[in-house]
């Protein structure tokens, strides 16, 4: 019985940020954070 919740508050918590992770508003987000280790940093460079 417990073990049945826990599985279906996993599933509805992944499902959850499944949604989250989709929604267009986070694109802008998700791209600069792609970006990011391709950007060169001028005080790491030698």
């Amino acid at each position: 019985m417990l073990s049945g919740i826990i599985t279906g508050v996993l599933m509805v918590l992944f499902v959850a940020g499944w949604i989250w992770v989709w929604n267009p508003r986070h694109k802008a987000n998700f791209d600069a954070a792609a970006r990011m280790p391709l950007e060169s940093d001028e005080e790491n460079v030698r």
